[in-house]
């Protein structure tokens, strides 16, 4: 199942503007050499706004890395396999490489507001497998 529907493409790219343009906005106001600053950034936008933001860059990424190797997970808004290599167990459809986020780590660093080595210093990524740094195709917005 896609993890946005064509339709939506429009509005998700929208979303994914605004959060991007909402959070660069929080940054420069705060200390942007800050790591602490910039791993508490979340701009306060709709519910809707965050989950169409999340599954277009979602989609992004897919589309940029296509493949069954490894899934990402932004719960509770959507989930992508990426890149080359072994493809899910038939009896559970998951592949061997699995990477968590919550949805404010994933955008910041979709959008470029920390890199991948931050948000995993200070705990903020689950990874297993050993494909679990996805840092060579962040950012995806900006």
């Amino acid at each position: 199942m896609a993890v946005i529907l064509e339709k939506d493409l429009k509005r998700g790219a929208e979303a994914l503007h605004q959060w991007s343009d909402a959070a660069h906005e929080a940054s420069l106001a705060a200390d942007s050499t800050s790591v602490s600053d910039r791993l508490a950034i979340a701009p306060t936008l709709p519910r809707p706004a965050w989950a169409m933001a999340v599954r277009y860059s979602l989609f992004l990424l897919e589309r940029k890395v296509p493949g069954p190797g490894v899934e990402v997970r932004v719960a509770p808004w959507g989930a992508v396999k990426i890149l080359d290599g072994p493809a899910s167990d038939p009896h559970n459809l998951t592949p061997p490489d699995v990477i968590e986020l919550e949805p404010e780590v994933w955008l910041r660093l979709a959008c470029g507001i920390t890199t991948w080595a931050e948000e995993k210093d200070a705990g903020h990524i689950s990874a297993v497998g050993e494909r679990d740094d996805l840092s060579d195709l962040l950012p995806l917005a900006r």
